[in-house]
């Protein structure tokens, strides 16, 4: 690797010209043209900085730590990844990553592992919204909880999570100006935070339209698979004409998925007998499915983005350390595809 001592050799000229020069500092005190001679050979022969000795004189490594547990290995969640990388990028820093593939046994000493590396932040991510435990860390890291909320058990953190009620309201709202008054709902019992939270905005945008919450509309699934949703969606469809939904919100978009099985399967065609709106605008899911299915973006990559940039505020000393934590609860869009239509008898 090129160093200052080597340009310096090769110039003439003492390390500390050349120190000056690449630190841009060079003006009046090194001859110009000598100063252009220090540039181009650093250019020519990519010259990088030495992070060691910088960090040793900063004390900083314009390095943040993220502990994850299974987002590396999660398709939908690498978008969190990709805008914490990016948002750190921006500012110089490297994102390093540990994932403890969902061994809560890991994270101590992957905690560990990235505070000997003298990370200068850390961001500990979750897969899905859920309570999660925050580590201890020296008081000079500053911590930000991604995609969860800290427990009351440890210290508290800023975290970033979706507006999860606030989507399902949109999507069942969405519903309800499309005329359809008979909307179902089938949720997921695995998620507890997510099956709250979307129960909530199903139940709040129905109140809004001064629709009654039927509960033989409302179905559970055990998990958010595909298959999963099979048998719920059969209870919902397989039904006399009367006593059917004419539109059903899905807490996922692999459970949608098994809903147009079952409704082809029935013989039902979707969006006319049926429309149907899911959650998460799941990559190679949504968009995929016939028709393209209208959903909720999870925003994933904007959170990413936004854990990293808290974390940067306290490095850089525009946020003040000590402050109450901050809890965002990030955006849901709604993604309008071709899965909703007016309902085609409508009362």
């Amino acid at each position: 690797m090129l160093t200052m001592k080597d340009i310096a050799t090769q110039v003439g000229v003492s390390v500390s010209s050349v120190s000056l020069v690449l630190n841009g500092r060079d003006a009046g005190r090194v001859n110009q043209t000598v100063a252009g001679r220090i540039r181009e050979l650093a250019d020519t022969f990519g010259y990088v900085p030495n992070q060691l000795a910088r960090s040793l004189k900063s004390k900083q490594t314009q390095t943040i730590g993220l502990v994850s547990d299974r987002v590396a290995t999660v398709p939908f969640s690498s978008a969190m990844l990709a805008g914490a990388q990016e948002a750190a990028w921006r500012h110089g820093y490297v994102l390093m990553l540990v994932d403890t593939g969902g061994n809560e046994d890991l994270q101590t000493p992957a905690v560990q592992s990235l505070l000997q590396r003298n990370v200068d932040g850390l961001v500990v991510a979750a897969t899905f919204h859920r309570e999660l435990a925050v580590p201890q860390v020296p008081s000079t890291t500053p911590v930000v909880v991604l995609d969860g909320r800290p427990d009351d058990a440890g210290p508290g953190a800023d975290f970033v999570v979706p507006d999860e009620e606030r989507g399902a309201f949109d999507a069942v709202t969405h519903l309800v100006e499309a005329g359809h008054r008979r909307i179902a709902f089938c949720t997921v019992s695995a998620y507890p935070v997510a099956d709250a939270l979307r129960t909530q905005g199903y139940l709040r945008a129905l109140a809004a339209a001064g629709l009654p919450a039927d509960p033989t509309l409302l179905v559970t699934a055990a998990d958010a698979a595909t298959a999963d949703g099979i048998a719920p969606a059969r209870a919902l469809l397989d039904r006399p004409a009367a006593e059917r939904p004419t539109a059903v919100f899905c807490f996922g978009d692999q459970i949608a998925m098994g809903f147009y099985q079952v409704a082809r399967n029935l013989g039902l065609s979707i969006p006319d007998d049926l429309s149907v709106v899911g959650f998460d605008n799941q990559e190679f899911v949504a968009g995929a499915l016939d028709p393209g299915l209208t959903t909720v973006q999870l925003p994933h990559r904007a959170m990413g983005d936004w854990a990293v940039e808290r974390v940067l505020s306290y490095i850089e000393g525009a946020t003040e350390r000590g402050a109450d934590p901050v809890g965002l609860r990030m955006h849901c869009p709604l993604v309008v595809r071709g899965s909703v239509a007016p309902p085609r008898d409508p009362p």
